[in-house]
């Protein structure tokens, strides 16, 4: 991926750095793959506000993406690389052997003309998808299911990868992106290779216009209300408003929020910060 820095020749491009799109080959989606998606404005079924810092942004179509890649031991062929408004990473069409197209989550270094598969006796190439007991120990994968057919809900977001490190009679010990190592049953479905677009971090928007653009409005801070509006506000001048908080009341930092006694907590060898979870 190639990032783009502007010319300051406004006060909104002098400190963008944004997303050149070379990987991309079209801008114009598949029409038989997209649906209408409504805004909801931060409001619920009763049209009472219950989201604050939403509201607005561009209207955008939503691409129906086949996480399960159920179509399996039938070549495809990729046909596009685009972008999704939906998501940080890219996306491809690909289309089967039988006519059928589909979309798929794009890995790092597909290509146009590129043939993948999914299946039980697949080879382990980038973009091919396989049971985790198949892929050899080292692999970066993505798209990782949970439970066997459920489809991936694992590592899906720009330059994500997890690494099959061992395998168990049952489970396969992956370490996942945030450093957490943790066991998945090993019949689940994974995709070969590492999510596209991975300096989508690097990017900077440049002006709070481009935040407006996807649906995001400003932010308070709660030091900047009054008491009657926010535990951390009032007191005279920029005072610091005490330990962090939600408006709630919540305290924001150092409290646990994993539910205990989990029952997949089992299946976690290590947690995020290093620490193993008690059994």
């Amino acid at each position: 991926m190639a990032l783009k820095k502007f010319k300051p020749v406004t006060a909104g491009t002098r400190w963008r750095i944004g997303n050149a799109y070379a990987e991309l080959t079209t801008d114009t989606p598949e029409k038989s793959l997209i649906e209408s998606v409504s805004k909801t404005g931060g409001r619920n079924a009763q049209g009472r506000r219950t989201m604050r810092m939403i509201g607005g942004g561009h209207k955008k179509k939503y691409r129906i993406i086949d996480f399960k890649r159920n179509k399996k031991n039938i070549e495809a062929t990729v046909l596009t690389v685009e972008y999704d408004p939906n998501r940080t990473c890219f996306i491809s069409l690909v289309e089967y052997a039988d006519g059928e197209k589909r979309y798929i989550i794009a890995p790092q270094g597909i290509q146009v003309g590129q043939k993948i598969v999914s299946g039980d006796d697949v080879a382990p190439e980038v973009g091919n998808s396989l049971q985790m007991k198949n892929i050899p120990l080292g692999t970066n994968v993505h798209n990782i299911e949970m439970q066997p057919g459920q489809g991936g809900k694992l590592v899906r977001s720009a330059g994500s990868s997890a690494q099959l490190t061992n395998k168990e009679e049952k489970y396969a010990i992956l370490k996942m992106p945030s450093g957490e190592l943790r066991k998945l049953l090993i019949n689940c479905y994974a995709t070969v290779g590492v999510v596209s677009n991975s300096d989508h971090n690097l990017q900077s928007k440049g002006k709070a216009g481009r935040n407006r653009w996807l649906g995001i409005r400003p932010r308070v801070r709660g030091v900047a209300m009054n008491p009657v509006d926010h535990p951390m506000g009032g007191g005279e001048g920029r005072a610091s408003g005490g330990h962090p908080r939600s408006r709630t009341g919540k305290y924001a930092k150092g409290e646990k929020t994993r539910t205990k006694g989990k029952a997949s907590d089992k299946l976690i060898i290590q947690r995020r910060d290093g620490k193993k979870l008690a059994k």
